[in-house]
């Protein structure tokens, strides 16, 4: 907007701009506003908010649905599965956390619909929430769930 340079290493209202394999001109969101998405969803899904699931996956959804409007435009789906991913390893950290207790834990997953001997390993690492969250829950809280939240998909 006010430099006279190359579009290449600038960014112009979010976007910033590489060359694709066959020399194409392509658009991708720039990092500012990358790392903007992810302090805003660490901020929407606080383990430690006093929200319920419910709550917190409804302003989550709000967020997400603007940002992804605004940069429905980037052709870069790759970086959009990737923030997809660790948002969800957010939320199903915030929901371990909601759950608190190792016996809380285990009979929730259980009725998730999650094996035994999975439900017993993650609520004995009841305090491990981050790396239950990437492990062992994904067969467990899978994309149906999050979509029962109503969370977005972004890519």
């Amino acid at each position: 907007k006010s430099a006279v340079t190359s579009v290449f290493g600038r960014k112009f209202l979010g976007f910033s701009f590489w060359r694709g394999r066959d020399g194409a001109v392509k658009r991708r969101v720039a990092d500012k506003p990358l790392k903007a998405f992810k302090r805003r969803v660490r901020q929407l899904t606080r383990r430690s908010g006093g929200r319920s699931m419910a709550e917190m996956a409804e302003r989550l959804r709000v967020y997400v649905l603007g940002w992804k409007a605004y940069f429905r435009l980037a052709q870069t789906p790759r970086h959009f599965k990737e923030l997809e991913e660790w948002m969800r390893h957010r939320v199903r950290a915030t929901q371990l956390k909601h759950w608190k207790r190792g016996k809380t834990t285990y009979k929730a997953l259980l009725a998730k619909g999650a094996k035994p001997e999975v439900a017993r390993q993650v609520a004995a690492n009841s305090r491990r929430w981050w790396r239950n969250s990437g492990m062992l829950l994904n067969s467990v809280l899978t994309l149906r769930w999050m979509d029962a939240l109503r969370i977005p998909r972004l890519a």
